[in-house]
C-alpha cells in the first residue's frame, strides 16, 4: 500500500508493480531472517538441553562416550551430505541432457534450414 500511495495516479502501471514488488521482495528477506533466527534459537537450546553422555557400542567390545547432541549433529551431517551428493548428481545428469538436446536441436534446426533453402532453390524460376 505504501508504493500506491508515493506514486498514486501519476500514470506508469509499471512503476506501481515493480514497487510493490520490491516490497514484497524485502518483506520476504524479512520474514526468511526471521525464520533462520527463531529456527537457531530453538536447535541451540535443543543442543544445550542434550548434553549427556551417551555410550555407542560397537563391535569386539568397543565403546565411545560422546554428547547425544554430537551423535544428533555428526547423524544430521551425514544425511545432509547424503542429500546433497545425491542432488549434485541429478543436477550434473539433468545438465547432459540438456546439454544433448540443445545440440540436437542446432542440428534439427539446422538441417530445416537447409531443407528450406534446397526447397526455395528448387520452385524459383529460372
Amino acid at each position: 500500500m505504501l508504493a500506491f500511495m508515493r506514486i498514486k495516479s501519476k500514470g506508469s502501471m509499471a512503476a506501481f508493480l515493480f514497487v510493490m514488488c520490491l516490497e514484497i521482495i524485502l518483506a520476504m528477506r524479512v520474514l526468511i531472517w526471521f525464520v533462520r533466527i527463531v529456527l537457531f534459537i530453538l536447535l541451540f537450546g535443543f543442543a544445550a538441553r542434550n548434553t549427556d553422555k551417551v555410550d555407542l557400542l560397537f563391535f569386539f567390545g568397543k565403546k565411545w562416550s560422546f554428547p547425544l547432541i554430537f551423535i544428533i549433529l555428526v547423524a544430521f551431517s551425514i544425511g545432509a551430505l547424503m542429500g546433497a551428493t545425491a542432488r549434485v548428481a541429478s543436477s550434473l545428469r539433468q545438465r547432459r541432457e540438456i546439454s544433448r538436446l540443445s545440440k540436437q536441436l542446432a542440428r534439427a534446426e539446422l538441417a530445416a534450414e537447409q531443407a528450406s533453402d534446397a526447397a526455395a532453390r528448387l520452385t524459383e524460376p529460372s
